[in-house]
């Protein structure tokens, strides 16, 4: 049994090892956050998505993206990228900014998967509200996370 204890110690050693020194790894080749593209397949033909006529949710965007239409690999529909011009602060990509809401490639990120959304079906599924449960202690937690998330579905 302490075999196994130290076993089980150790393989959580090695892999918090393992995130550290990931963590502290400089990033040189990494681009900066305003260079990345957000990107969904939209399962319509390259004709039917046209930059020019997005939906609402990216079209509020307006100047502010630029925007990138191409067929996706394979036939599979249509690659829509959409990246912010302007430079952000480093301290609104942080993860302190993330859970607070504060970082605008959030509500780009929404934006992109409600256009998605619109294209592909016409609406924007929303959850049951209230739920049809009664929220347990995992639950609430689970929630909280949720709503942190920023609406991106990521922490």
């Amino acid at each position: 049994m302490a075999f196994r204890t130290w076993l089980w110690t150790a393989a959580a050693g090695i892999a918090t090892g393992a995130a550290v020194a990931r963590r502290l790894k400089p990033r040189t080749q990494e681009p900066d956050a305003a260079d990345r593209w957000l990107t969904v397949t939209v399962n319509r033909e390259p004709a039917d998505v046209q930059p020019d006529k997005l939906p609402s949710p990216l079209q509020e965007y307006g100047e502010r993206i630029d925007v990138r239409v191409r067929p996706a690999p394979g036939d599979r529909g249509t690659e829509l990228a959409v990246r912010l011009k302007e430079a952000q602060p480093d301290i609104s990509r942080s993860v302190p900014a993330r859970l607070a809401g504060a970082d605008p490639r959030q509500e780009l990120r929404r934006a992109l998967r409600e256009a998605k959304a619109l294209l592909e079906t016409g609406e924007v599924m929303q959850p049951d509200a209230p739920p049809t449960t009664r929220e347990k202690p995992g639950g609430k937690l689970i929630g909280l996370l949720s709503r942190r998330a920023g609406g991106e579905g990521v922490l």
